[in-house]
């Protein structure tokens, strides 16, 4: 019987039952796989007539140390922020990142991983826009680069995602807030940028009922990065009518909350815990800006650091791994309570 001819190597990986990414490996260096591996490619490459393009193996070969870093809106403290944390952890473990914005646009976000898939990224870490993503593109790109999705969630793409449990974390604020005074009404964006937000809104409703309290939820037009002018423009005007039927409001994010906390000095309205305050109002987020609010506010600080170090050390474990993951890993990390004078 003559042998059929195996065209490339993907169709050595089918006959062979060898991963794609292992035999790339063990042709880019033998000595790179397990000796146990390497006896069975071996023993399939005598069985079958297969020998890799040598040349084609070379263009393709991904030789660099470079890790995409690629953030929805870097103009965001937010984003500056955790996109800094990630950037140094990929410099700590000898890695060159490339950290890219799409400055508030879902066509960008596949430009910008459309030019790092040029240039042979060992790895890219995406917190993409959810909603407005194009999830199609995302996926086809997580098969051809190890990608580690952070902050915003898109589920079944990607190898893994880093985030904050935000039912937790919300959870915790509102307790704080039902406990210290009022219960709190929820502020958001009918229409929210980031997924993060509708969990937000779910983990609210949850912890009102847990607590016994009905959810007063009021939503504000617009779409968008432009956080501050909707809370300072729209929430004002709900404050201006006297919509909210308690004295306290958590924001969806932290930026909605800075923008109200603008709208209630124009307006006359003293925010905080002394006695002649009319007004609390808590966020999300531990903006960097936060803390140098009139009055400092109250909000819940994700922990920067561990997700920037978790999604790098999860990608690198990949990207250096035989095989990829058998399931698709989430970690989240829990919120903390940062209590300032807003609440």
């Amino acid at each position: 019987m003559v042998q059929r001819k195996i065209r490339n190597m993907e169709e050595f990986a089918s006959v062979s039952g060898i991963s794609r990414p292992t035999l790339s490996k063990y042709f880019n260096n033998p000595e790179s796989v397990r000796q146990s591996t390497r006896m069975r490619i071996e023993k399939a490459l005598d069985q079958h007539d297969y020998r890799p393009n040598v040349y084609a193996m070379n263009q393709n070969r991904r030789t660099t140390k470079n890790i995409g870093i690629v953030v929805p809106y870097l103009a965001d403290p937010f984003f500056t922020e955790i996109g800094r944390a990630v950037e140094m952890a990929c410099i700590s473990a000898g890695y060159s990142p490339i950290l890219l914005s799409s400055h508030g646009d879902p066509e960008l976000e596949k430009e910008n991983l459309e030019s790092l898939r040029s240039l042979k990224p060992a790895g890219v870490l995406l917190a993409p826009f959810g909603r407005a993503s194009d999830r199609s593109v995302i996926q086809k790109f997580s098969q051809e680069v190890p990608l580690v999705l952070f902050d915003a969630n898109i589920s079944e793409t990607g190898e893994a995602f880093i985030g904050t449990d935000n039912f937790q974390s919300v959870g915790l604020i509102v307790e704080y807030l039902c406990r210290s005074g009022e219960p709190p009404c929820f502020f958001e964006m009918k229409t929210p940028s980031n997924p993060n937000a509708n969990k937000r809104q779910q983990a609210y409703q949850e912890s009102m009922e847990r607590h016994g309290f009905p959810a007063h939820i009021f939503q504000a037009e617009g779409e968008g990065w432009n956080f501050e002018e909707v809370g300072s423009v729209q929430g004002g005007e709900m404050l201006a009518r006297k919509v909210f039927p308690t004295n306290t409001v958590l924001c969806s994010n932290d930026r909605l909350a800075i923008g109200m906390l603008s709208a209630a000095y124009g307006l006359g309205i003293r925010v905080g815990l002394d006695s002649d305050c009319s007004l609390r109002i808590a966020g999300h987020d531990d903006h960097p800006f936060s803390r140098y609010t009139c009055p400092p506010l109250t909000t819940i600080a994700q922990d920067y650091s561990a997700i920037a170090k978790r999604a790098v050390s999860t990608l690198f474990r990949i990207i250096e791994s035989e095989d990829p993951p058998p399931t698709r890993e989430e970690t989240l990390f829990e919120g903390k309570l940062v209590m300032r004078d807003s609440a």
